[in-house]
């Protein structure tokens, strides 16, 4: 499977980040767009002025959600990360991120 680049356009910016992990986790584009317009659950994301969008992910089998997490600035959203969880996360309460992500987040500059 080839693995398209997302392209910035005036209302996505995509992080270096969340392009490895889309690329890690076979995520497109066009799903995380879908996700970040439609998403069944919203939180605060845990980067400073963030916001972690979700959607489950269509495996009934086998349970997975596919997040993403953007920043709003002015009307372009910044996208910073996006994953796919293994199972069903607890509603309301953070995800844990491994150390070895936030260290990434931190050294792009996302995290502080």
């Amino acid at each position: 499977m080839r693995f398209n680049l997302p392209k910035n356009d005036k209302k996505y910016h995509w992080t270096q980040h969340c392009i490895r992990k889309m690329m890690f986790y076979g995520l497109t584009a066009d799903r995380i767009k879908r996700v970040v317009r439609n998403p069944k659950r919203v939180e605060k994301g845990v980067a400073e002025n963030t916001t972690a969008v979700m959607v489950p992910g269509a495996n009934r089998n086998k349970p997975s959600e596919i997040w993403s997490m953007y920043q709003q600035k002015g009307s372009r959203k910044v996208i910073i990360s996006a994953w796919r969880y293994p199972g069903v996360s607890p509603v309301g309460k953070q995800i844990l991120i491994p150390a070895d992500i936030l260290e990434e987040l931190k050294k792009d500059g996302i995290m502080e």
